[in-house]
Order: structure tokens, then C-alpha cells, then sequence
């Protein structure tokens, strides 16, 4: 089977140098700028990331600075891309990396492998586009050419599929191992595309398609579905007081862990009975301004958000009453919150 996706290698690398994106992170092999970009790729599209990778470059330069910064303003940085694991692993490795690398991104495949945060494709992201250390980087769009080139069934979103496929690939890996892996992911993003038909008229492989030549195109990747998200009410409160807006931290453990969070509470309430929800916050009753609905879906739980925008007597001490300037600069909403903030950013 190795000799036989072989084919496909000088194809892909041809047409990815021809075809190569003009990116903010693509203009030099810098492992630091790869590293940042594949990171924030994960889970995310190419041009939602762009001003977030320019701005995030632009305040950390480098290790160093990424080492240094502060959890909350590095979090303020990351908001909006969600997932904020990544950003946390990210100064965790800078600070690895400053300690045990000399400040130095290491240079293959298993040692990239020890910092936090990366894993088995971004260290074959970073080692084959920095360094050309012949490594598969497989991500999902890796995994549908490929499916798609061998004519395969098998579920790509079990490990052994990946696994198979990875090992494939590493047997086949040319000299210009970076464009070669950039050249598969790009082809998967922009032609073998994940929805609807794919063109199939403009792909460089085509003649080296099993699926093409079948015409099953659409019929693969495989991907057996999983459990249904769980459903999660929440009723979230706006507490307006002289022209401030209540938030909150969040726990440090868990899903959206040390961000920051308008009041809420598990299920639906009804408007006759918010006083006695903001009597338990020693808070008066002022007047209710409006009521709005949004939903948010993170990769196994489904948040289905009732908000109330009210104007209260009085302050307490248990929230950190802010101003809009402070929201949109100090303290880190997530997403999930953020679909809310447009009843609550007049202040």
C-alpha cells in the first residue's frame, strides 16, 4: 500500500508551493510563529484566527514573553477563540521551555512531544515545517484525503484509524516533509473538502483516487456518531448598577475554569421570581430592562441560557461590578457569555 500512496506525494508538494496561502504565520518557518498558529487551528477556522494570531504575536513576541505573562491577561488575549486549555498550555511550555531548552523551541519530533499542550500532530506541524524532520502532522483533513485516496471505510475517529494512517504516511515522507504535510492539510481544507461535493476537478491527486475513480467520494470519511450532547438550562443575570455590570470568576477546575462569568443559575427561572434570587445575593429588586434567549454548544454539553438585564437597588461585595471598558480589556469572557453581551455593553 506504500508504493501505491506514494503517488500522491510529488503531486501535493508541486501544487502546495504553487498554491501556498499568503498567511501572516506562513511568512517564515519560525518554529514560534507555527507553533502559536497550530495551536490556535485547533477547533478553529483560518480566518476567524488571523487578527487573534496578529495580536497575540504583537504582545508576545517570544518565549520569553509568553513565559511571563500573566494567566488573566493571557486569557484576555485568547477570548473568543474558546478551548482555553490551549492558552494555558501554552505559557506552561514557554516556561518548560525556558527552563529545561534554553529558551529554545526544541528541535524534533519526540522532544516537542514532552512539552504540555502538543501533541502528536502540532509536533509534526512544528518538526516538519521548522526543522523538515520527515513526521506526519494528521489532522482531520489529513484523515479524509487520505480515507478518501485509499477508498476506506474505517471510522476516522477511532485512534486505530489514525493510527494506521499516520504509519502509512511516515514510510512515505519526502524530503520537503513541511510542505508535503502543509500540502495535505491545505488540500483537505480547500478541495477534499468536508461538506458538500468535493472538487474533485481541480485536485491534484485525482488520478490517484480510489474514491474518485469509485465515485464514493461523499460517502467517506466514516465517522460513526457519537452520544448526544447533554442539555444544560441556565439563567444568567445582567445586574446593572450605576452604569456597572456584575461579573464573576469562575471555578478553577472545570469547563471554562478561571474565566470570568455574568451571575447565573442552574434551570429556568421565571421573572416573578427574580427578587428572591437577588435577595440570596443581597441584592434589591430595581427593575427588569429585557429578557433574551441564546444557546451555546461546547463538544459534549449543550448551554440553553435564559437572560435577564436588570437594574438593581444596591452592590455586594461577592461580584466585581465593572465598567464596559473593563470587560473588553481586563477581565476574559467566554464566548458562551459573550453571545449575552450585547444587552449588557451600554454601560
Amino acid at each position: 500500500m506504500s508504493k501505491e500512496i506514494e503517488r500522491i506525494v510529488n503531486p501535493i508538494v508541486k501544487w502546495y508551493q504553487k498554491e501556498e496561502k499568503n498567511l501572516p504565520w506562513k511568512k517564515d518557518k519560525e518554529p514560534y510563529h507555527i507553533w502559536i498558529s497550530e495551536i490556535m487551528l485547533q477547533q478553529t477556522r483560518i480566518e476567524a484566527v488571523k487578527k487573534y494570531y496578529i495580536r497575540f504575536i504583537k504582545r508576545l513576541p517570544n518565549i520569553e514573553a509568553l513565559a511571563n505573562i500573566s494567566e488573566e491577561e493571557l486569557l484576555k488575549l485568547w477570548e473568543g477563540l474558546g478551548y482555553y486549555s490551549r492558552a494555558r498550555n501554552l505559557k506552561k511550555a514557554a516556561i518548560k521551555i525556558q527552563t529545561d531548552y534554553e529558551g529554545n523551541i526544541p528541535e524534533t519530533y519526540q522532544e516537542l512531544l514532552k512539552l504540555p499542550g502538543i501533541g502528536e500532530y502540532t509536533a509534526g506541524a512544528i518538526a516538519s515545517i521548522s526543522f523538515q524532520e520527515k513526521v506526519p502532522a494528521v489532522d482531520g483533513n489529513v484523515l479524509r484525503v487520505i480515507s478518501r485516496v485509499l477508498a476506506s471505510y474505517e471510522d476516522v475517529l477511532l485512534a486505530e484509524t489514525k493510527k494506521k494512517i499516520t504509519n502509512l504516511l511516515k514510510n512515505i515522507m519526502p524530503e520537503e516533509a513541511g510542505d508535503f504535510n502543509e500540502g495535505l492539510m491545505e488540500l483537505g481544507e480547500k478541495i477534499c473538502i468536508p461538506t458538500g461535493k468535493p472538487l474533485c476537478q481541480q485536485c491534484p491527486i485525482q488520478s490517484c483516487c480510489k474514491a474518485y475513480e469509485q465515485d464514493i467520494m461523499e460517502k467517506i470519511p466514516v465517522r460513526v456518531k457519537k452520544s448526544a450532547r447533554k442539555i444544560e438550562i441556565k439563567t444568567v443575570f445582567i445586574l446593572q448598577y450605576e452604569n456597572k455590570v456584575a461579573v464573576k470568576k469562575r471555578e478553577k477546575k472545570g469547563l471554562l475554569a478561571d474565566l470570568y462569568e455574568f451571575p447565573n443559575v442552574e434551570g429556568k427561572i421565571e421573572e416573578s421570581e427574580i427578587p428572591c434570587i437577588l435577595e440570596q445575593w443581597n441584592l434589591s429588586f430595581k427593575e427588569l430592562i429585557r429578557k433574551k434567549k441564546a444557546k451555546h454548544v461546547f463538544t459534549h454539553i449543550e448551554w440553553q441560557m435564559i437572560a435577564y438585564e436588570i437594574e438593581v437597588k444596591n452592590v455586594n461585595t461577592q461580584f466585581i461590578w465593572t465598567t464596559q471598558k473593563q470587560r473588553e480589556t481586563i477581565y476574559p469572557l467566554p464566548t458562551a457569555f459573550k453571545k449575552l453581551y450585547d444587552i449588557s455593553n451600554n454601560p
